[in-house]
């Protein structure tokens, strides 16, 4: 069985051992069937940090950090930020992704197992190399 599969931009799952990866430097985070997010070092960054105020006076267009706060996810190993949320302060860290793992690993073996080597061409069917456009309605 391919070991990897790439879930997200910066997540993997290996199958074999059911543990989420970062997909840039491999680290292992936790295991595939618990929140990754677990596994991630965490940021909770106060939202004036990253937003400026627009305008001075009462109302700035700037989040308040008593009404949210931005919490970033990064990779312990490379530092790759994974993921960030915009929660409300004391809200706890949610799960965005559940997968149901054992069909996944099904779903990928049995496309493993339909791979199969070509047969070899004979002067009447296509080559390999035949430059005709495939039908692919019908």
């Amino acid at each position: 069985m391919g070991t990897k599969v790439q879930i997200t931009e910066h997540l993997d799952i290996d199958l074999e051992k059911e543990l989420w990866c970062c997909h840039g430097c491999g680290h292992e985070l936790i295991s595939a069937r618990e929140n990754y997010k677990e596994g991630c070092l965490l940021y909770d960054r106060d939202p004036g940090t990253v937003y400026n105020p627009v305008i001075t006076g009462p109302v700035t267009f700037a989040p308040p950090s008593e009404w949210i706060r931005i919490v970033e996810y990064y990779c312990p190993g490379c530092g790759t930020m994974i993921e960030n949320d915009l929660l409300p302060p004391g809200h706890p860290i949610f799960r965005d992704i559940e997968l149901d793992i054992d069909k996944l690993k099904a779903k990928v073996e049995s496309r493993e197992s339909k791979v199969e080597s070509p047969a070899p061409s004979s002067p009447s069917s296509p080559s390999a190399l035949d430059s005709r456009p495939l039908n692919l309605e019908g």
